[in-house]
């Protein structure tokens, strides 16, 4: 189980991570979080570094080692991590690493309420999404091709996985399209018939689904 985080945050973890070797300003934390490319690799609300940066210091994670003034600019506070934020970032790392969570998104989402649509329009919006997932995935393999010769593969990890979940949604996404297509998908005509009548009835739908898991 996921442990309760002092400052639980993903945005906490970036920041405690580009900060290994340097003592840094908020605005040094924020170009570093963008040359490592952190903003694609986790939902970072830019917004809210500030107050991140702040609970980490007050939770004892990072300290102020000093500020610098430049010109007309008001002073930056430089911190740097504490042996608290190093043990807090290796071990929310390995709980990261260890313990899977749900991730619950968009897709799902819609998946959960298919049955709003009829089976053909459903295939014709899954089409839709195949062809963008395959440009994303086009895309993706371009660029780690590209990093891969300047980069050992122990720093584009996450890329790998991010182009393994791509083909595999793909994969799975054009099999389901593939069973409405030729109208193989379990119970699809009745799943029509609703949409034929009117549109869902969710009375009817709910003693279908309870009438397929007792075998009636």
């Amino acid at each position: 189980m996921a442990k309760k985080r002092k400052v639980g945050n993903l945005l906490a973890l970036a920041v405690l991570a580009v900060m290994q070797d340097e003592a840094m300003h908020r605005y040094q934390i924020a170009a570093r979080l963008r040359e490592y490319g952190k903003d694609q690799d986790m939902d970072i609300k830019w917004g809210s570094l500030y107050t991140v940066v702040q609970n980490l210091a007050k939770a004892g994670f990072l300290e102020v080692v000093g500020s610098e003034r430049a010109g007309t600019r008001p002073e930056r506070v430089i911190y740097r991590i504490t042996d608290a934020g190093r043990a807090e970032l290796v071990d929310w790392t390995r709980e990261l690493i260890a313990e899977p969570e749900p991730e619950r998104g968009r897709y799902v989402a819609g998946l959960s309420i298919l049955a709003v649509l009829p089976p053909g329009e459903v295939a014709e919006l899954l089409g839709r999404r195949l062809a963008v997932l395959r440009e994303q995935i086009a895309q993706v393999k371009k660029e780690f091709a590209d990093l891969s010769a300047k980069l050992p593969r122990l720093f584009l990890i996450e890329s790998e996985y991010g182009l393994a979940v791509l083909e595999a949604e793909a994969e799975w996404t054009r099999a389901l399209r593939a069973e409405l297509l030729d109208g193989t998908f379990p119970g699809q005509a009745e799943w029509q018939s609703w949409h034929s009548r009117g549109g869902v009835d969710t009375a009817r739908a709910r003693e279908y689904v309870e009438g397929a898991d007792t075998g009636h």
